[in-house]
């Protein structure tokens, strides 16, 4: 699966996750919401205020509020998602009322990645 998230505290990977709803048939198990439990597993904690996500699609709307909810600092995505992103097209990162996540979008890689995720979805639809 090409949609997948990694979280880093302290130079340290501390969870990841790929998108795993066909699979599951579960409408939540994208991967941001996987590895943030993951990572709140791991420290004990729901409060990821150290802590960085790198994810390879724009976060929908339902994983910006799980990433606001944890308090992630910072947010690395490879590939705007026009259609359903919550930076992109709804703009929700930056409408909160106690905590901001930093939104980064990595231009370096939204070519590649994106060919990589188009192609994955074709072959899959045939």
């Amino acid at each position: 699966m090409p949609i997948g998230a990694v979280i880093v505290k302290n130079d340290k990977i501390i969870a990841k996750a790929y998108n795993t709803r066909e699979k599951d048939q579960i409408a939540t198990h994208h991967a941001e919401i996987l590895a943030i439990e993951k990572a709140c597993k791991k420290l004990s904690s729901w409060r990821l205020d150290d802590c960085d996500l790198y994810v390879t699609l724009e976060p929908c709307p339902m994983c910006a509020g799980a990433i606001l909810n944890a308090r992630i600092k910072n947010l690395y995505y490879a590939v705007k998602d026009e259609n359903s992103g919550a930076i992109s097209r709804f703009n929700l990162m930056q409408n909160t009322l106690n905590h901001t996540t930093n939104c980064i979008h990595l231009n370096e890689f939204e070519e590649k990645n994106k060919s990589l995720i188009q192609t994955f979805f074709k072959t899959k639809r045939k």
